[in-house]
């Protein structure tokens, strides 16, 4: 049997809101229609050996800042973000660099569409992950006749079951390919492009095994359960535990106080034991892999719901909706977008690497440990 091909496709993730009418409608009618303020874990305390920026920026991604700085003298390395930001958006975020480099800091002031909008000084680099999440305010532009009570009822939905924690188009690259170019890798295939950039692409393989599992869990009506074998997070502390009574773990996962965690296999992560492992198996059976295949990758376990706080919905007009929300790091909005509108949300990117609009820094929810990019 010849293995599967890993293309992104919305088409093969199911909604959880699949039997409630959508809002339709588009995103990014301009920049200023898709605004993303990052919500950091701390905020810098006033003094120490980092500068820290709260940048805001239009029509460029984060990694033009640090190109920015970069060329100013700052090595990659000395430069701390805590997730990528979108291109296709207005983002503020924040960035550090050693104090004792800080006047190359005037290259963000000079460079067209970045203002620097605060600093301060902290005791640590910035990191990846260092945030808590992402507030989004979006406008959706063409609804349907009777989209606020449709948003409404969709959001009151989410809001029971949680949002799939799928990743988004943007994790997978141009036409959807990203994890097409990670399984020629595997295979000891040349593939064109640095190092940076094939990490992206393996970690495009893990991606799509998880969407693969978590839409099938959507299918088969495990969603909103737990079985023998998985790992799971309470929603409130963050706190991991392997599910030995599923029983008993059952109804807290109905009550959206626990989900089950997927895995994106790598050499910290295995096959799981039981029903779990024998559907991870599956997957990497299509795919023709195994997942020692992904030992190169570190691996974690990724929720496969997050919960969407602070929900705002307003109708500007008879065509044009206004939505904010809040996800935690790791989670992208077009997966909650998508569940509102029923459509498609964001084509694939037009570079390999994407302008990656997740939430951020895989490493955050189990993902590229290496920070490669961000969510929307």
């Amino acid at each position: 049997m010849t293995p599967l091909e890993p293309i992104f496709s919305w088409d093969r993730l199911p909604r959880v809101a699949g039997d409630l009418a959508p809002t339709g409608g588009t995103i990014r009618g301009s920049p200023e229609e898709f605004r993303v303020t990052e919500i950091p874990s701390y905020l810098p305390e006033g003094r120490g050996s980092h500068l820290y920026l709260r940048v805001r920026k239009r029509g460029l991604t984060t990694r033009d800042l640090v190109v920015a700085l970069r060329d100013a003298g700052i090595p990659d390395a000395r430069i701390g973000v805590a997730g990528l930001k979108d291109k296709h958006a207005v983002t503020e975020q924040w960035l550090s660099l050693p104090w004792g480099m800080r006047e190359a800091a005037s290259a963000l002031a000079e460079l067209p569409g970045a203002e620097v909008l605060e600093r301060s000084r902290h005791r640590n680099k910035l990191g990846v992950g260092h945030l808590r999440g992402n507030r989004f305010e979006i406008v959706l532009r063409d609804v349907e006749p009777g989209a606020e009570v449709r948003a409404r009822a969709v959001t009151d939905r989410l809001a029971e079951v949680g949002v799939p924690n799928y990743f988004g188009p943007q994790r997978f690259g141009r036409f959807g390919r990203n994890a097409v170019d990670g399984l020629r890798l595997l295979a000891g295939e040349k593939v064109p492009g640095d190092r940076r950039l094939q990490r992206f692409f393996l970690s495009a393989v893990q991606s799509w095994i998880f969407n693969e599992l978590l839409a099938a869990r959507v299918r088969d009506g495990l969603y909103r359960t737990v079985l023998p074998g998985d790992w799971a997070r309470r929603h409130d502390s963050g706190g991991t535990f392997r599910v030995e009574d599923a029983a008993a773990d059952a109804p807290r996962a109905a009550r959206l106080e626990i989900s089950a965690l997927l895995p994106l296999h790598g050499r910290k992560v295995r096959i799981s034991a039981g029903e779990p492992g024998r559907r991870e198996q599956a997957v990497l059976d299509e795919l023709g892999i195994a997942w020692t295949d992904l030992t190169g990758r570190r691996g974690d376990r990724r929720p496969s719901r997050v919960i969407a706080e602070d929900v705002t919905i307003e109708a500007t007009d008879d065509r044009q909706l206004r939505v904010g929300f809040t996800l935690p790091k790791g989670a992208y909005a077009t997966s909650f977008l998508r569940e509102l509108t029923g459509q498609p949300v964001d084509a694939p990117a037009a570079s390999p690497g994407g302008d990656d609009r997740r939430n951020d820094g895989d490493s955050d929810a189990g993902g590229d440990e290496d920070g490669d990019e961000d969510a929307a």
